[in-house]
């Protein structure tokens, strides 16, 4: 499996920023991962290096490959208004980024699991592709089976009230995908426009 697996603090403190994690370590240890420490003069990155750590950023905090990621990007630079924008709407619209902000699953690791193994449904029907586009008025729910399982549902811990593209009803442990989401709504500190830079060279 081509996705990384390592330390998720390494990750954090590349971009200084826990993207994979909650980063209780990067306030210990904040500077970038190397054999040198903190001790190595660093030049300032150059264009070139800004926008292709901002791509890097979005394909580790949604969990995309290059392929994938391009692809998604290409989608995103067809459909009408800004591409930057359209690039996080698809991001968010996917599967297992819905069941991560519904709070179904605690990362989207977990929640990428918990859809390939069958426990996730839209529309009652099966879905185990964590990359499925969900679209406006998609119900998402846990398997029936899966709601008695304990180890699935010690998990859920709700939806964050600030998603408001998103419905979640814990009772039922079943959310709607609303809308796709404005940009000035997802929390994720990404610089799309930079990503876009870098696809247009």
């Amino acid at each position: 499996m081509a996705r990384y697996t390592g330390p998720k603090t390494r990750i954090s403190r590349i971009f200084g920023e826990p993207i994979l994690g909650n980063g209780k370590y990067l306030t210990k240890n904040s500077f970038p991962p190397g054999q040198h420490g903190n001790s190595k003069k660093r030049k300032a990155p150059g264009e070139y290096a800004l926008q292709l750590k901002e791509k890097q950023k979005a394909k580790y905090t949604y969990g995309l490959l290059e392929r994938q990621f391009h692809k998604t990007f290409d989608e995103a630079s067809r459909l009408g208004g800004v591409t930057g924008e359209n690039l996080i709407k698809l991001l968010e619209a996917r599967l297992d980024n819905a069941v991560f902000r519904m709070g179904i699953a605690p990362s989207r690791p977990a929640a990428r699991q918990l859809v390939a193994h069958k426990h996730v449904t839209v529309n009652g029907e099966v879905v185990n592709i964590p990359s499925f586009r969900l679209k406006p008025g998609d119900v998402i729910s846990l398997k029936e089976k899966s709601k008695t399982n304990t180890s699935v549902t010690s998990q859920v811990r709700g939806k964050n009230p600030k998603f408001n593209w998103l419905d979640w009803n814990e009772g039922e442990l079943t959310g709607t995908f609303i809308a796709y989401p404005e940009r000035e709504s997802v929390p994720e500190n990404i610089k799309e426009q930079l990503i876009v830079e870098l696809y247009s060279k």
